[in-house]
C-alpha cells in the first residue's frame, strides 16, 4: 500500500515523512523503518494532533474567544493524556497493595473453584 508512495501519494499526510524517519531513528532500538510503518505514524501522530487540538478547543477557554490557546493545549495534556505525577513512595504503597489486593483475589477464585467442584461431586453423588 503506502510503501511505493509517489509524491502525490505523500499528500496523504501532512507531516515530512524525512522528519518522522529522522525522530523514529533518534531511538537505539530502532535500526531500519520500514515505509509502512513510517507512513502508519505519520498518519497517527497527525491524527492524534488534531484530536488534542479539537478536545482543546471545545473544551477551553479559547473557545470563548474563537481561539486555540497554548493553555487549552496544556490544560488537556496535563489531564488526559499524561500520567499524574505522585511521589514515588507513594507509588512503590499502591503496588504493594495492589499486590495484596491480588493475592486476596486469588485466594477467593481458588475457593470458589474448589465449591464448584464440590457441588459438582455432589451432583454426581446424586444421580
Amino acid at each position: 500500500m503506502a510503501a511505493r508512495l509517489s509524491s502525490g501519494e505523500n499528500r496523504l499526510v501532512s507531516l515530512p515523512l524525512s522528519r518522522i524517519r529522522v525522530i523514529m531513528k533518534s531511538s537505539p532500538e530502532v535500526s531500519s523503518i520500514n515505509q509502512d510503518a513510517l507512513f502508519l505514524t505519520a498518519k497517527a501522530t497527525e491524527l492524534f494532533v488534531q484530536y488534542l487540538a479539537t478536545y482543546s478547543y471545545k473544551h477551553g477557554k479559547g473557545n470563548e474567544k474563537n481561539a486555540l490557546t497554548y493553555s487549552d493545549l496544556s490544560h488537556t495534556a496535563e489531564e488526559y493524556i499524561l500520567p499524574k505525577k505522585i511521589l514515588a513512595s507513594k507509588y512503590l504503597k499502591m503496588l504493594e497493595k495492589e499486590k495484596r489486593d491480588g493475592e486476596v483475589g486469588e485466594d477467593e477464585e481458588e475457593d470458589e473453584e474448589e465449591e464448584d467442584e464440590d457441588e459438582t461431586v455432589d451432583e454426581d453423588a446424586g444421580s
